[in-house]
């Protein structure tokens, strides 16, 4: 993916309404053929990159580049992208063929060709013997295929899809995941998907662009974004996490004391220097627990509760200070029943740091720290931690 040709470059892109900046700066490139999920929350300005993209927008600063061109003032219909919304925009009162011709009949392309292209999309989304019905006929996955189909006859550089599956029930959303990505391998088209949904973006995607506030937090494949957070909002707004927030003690042998609240651990030097703050990020599915005391870590919690969730058990710990930790197991795992108290554990290469960005320590010094981890080894865990 690394080597495949930038079709899409944006760089120092600015968008304001009403003086509030809606994107800030924005640097982004797309190589043709690839499935690129812009990824954020209501009002992080993923949807107002897509419409700058598409021309229904225009930046107040910075370029937007299709093939090397910058196509900044460019209407929409003489850009090479299309765009499929959450609302399909179908005419109603056309036919399911008419609705997919419609922009080759716009262009004045020969009918016999027309004919010929609307039955091969008609057949790529598998609509076949519907091309007489009209939209209020159709169920909303099929809406949703002949809006694709409309917009992938035209053959653009570039689809652009602004949350197109937000309006299915989840069972159909899940089977258009499917279909879309399917689509996009067979065409060879580059993609650009706009949503909310995690899950959705882990599950397509080639690359995810990660939005907050206007800005990209991350851009990396799935498994980049998911398993090395870069920042503590991606850690947050990816999947669940264990984030834990620390400092680092004592530096030696090419090892490292990261001390928490509640309690501490020594891992190999990961980069930080003395007193530096970070967070640490623990994915449910990678936390283990144990009844005995493991080499390297001490952190203790009690189980507070065990629920069932269909393919996994969902444990959680809390600790000394009061914060709780999830974890997640197969079924066939010991569950540690609630009271239980417990050794809290992963395996390092299972877990991301994250520098705070901040010049800031806690308002502690490791004398203390040490003192009190001391202190708690001489007290019961059953006085600080009484049974649920």
């Amino acid at each position: 993916m690394e080597d495949k040709k930038i079709i899409v470059r944006l760089r120092g892109v600015v968008k304001r309404f009403d003086g509030d900046v809606v994107v800030n700066h924005l640097d982004l490139d797309i190589r043709e053929g690839e499935f690129l999920t812009v990824l954020g929350p209501s009002g992080c300005g993923k949807t107002t990159t897509l419409r700058m993209l598409a021309g229904f927008e225009t930046p107040d600063e910075g370029t937007v580049e299709l093939e090397g061109k910058d196509v900044v003032g460019i209407p929409p219909n003489e850009r090479d992208v299309n765009t499929v919304f959450q609302n399909y925009a179908l005419f109603p009162h056309m036919t399911i063929e008419d609705n997919i011709a419609f922009g080759l009949v716009e262009k004045k392309v020969p009918k016999k060709e027309i004919r010929e292209r609307v039955q091969e999309m008609v057949k790529l989304v598998r609509l076949e013997g519907m091309e007489k019905r009209k939209p209020s006929q159709l169920s909303g996955g099929q809406k949703q295929r002949v809006a694709i189909a409309r917009a992938l006859i035209n053959n653009p550089k570039i689809l652009l899809l602004d949350e197109p599956l937000g309006a299915l029930d989840l069972k159909l959303r899940k089977q258009m995941q499917q279909e879309l990505k399917y689509l996009q391998k067979k065409l060879g088209i580059t993609f650009l998907y706009v949503t909310h949904d995690q899950e959705e973006a882990l599950l397509m995607s080639d690359r995810i662009v990660v939005m907050h506030d206007g800005r990209v937090e991350q851009i990396g494949t799935p498994e980049e974004v998911y398993n090395h957070p870069k920042t503590k909002y991606v850690a947050e707004f990816i999947g669940a996490s264990n984030l834990l927030e620390g400092y680092v003690t004592e530096i030696e042998g090419g090892r490292m004391t990261f001390s928490f609240e509640f309690g501490k651990i020594n891992l190999k030097s990961r980069g930080f220097k003395m007193e530096e703050m970070f967070y640490l990020c623990v994915r449910p599915e990678n936390l283990r627990m144990s009844q005995c005391p493991v080499e390297h870590f001490h952190i203790r919690g009690r189980v507070t509760e065990v629920v069932f969730a269909g393919s996994v058990n969902r444990t959680f710990v809390r600790l000394v200070n009061g914060q709780v930790l999830r974890a997640e197991s197969q079924p066939d795992v010991e569950i540690y029943p609630v009271g239980t108290l417990v050794y809290v554990y992963w395996n390092p290469d299972k877990c991301s740091f994250l520098h705070t960005q901040e010049d800031q320590i806690y308002d502690v010094i490791e004398e203390e720290i040490d003192k009190t981890l001391e202190e708690e080894a001489n007290v019961s865990i059953d006085d600080v931690l009484p049974s649920e």
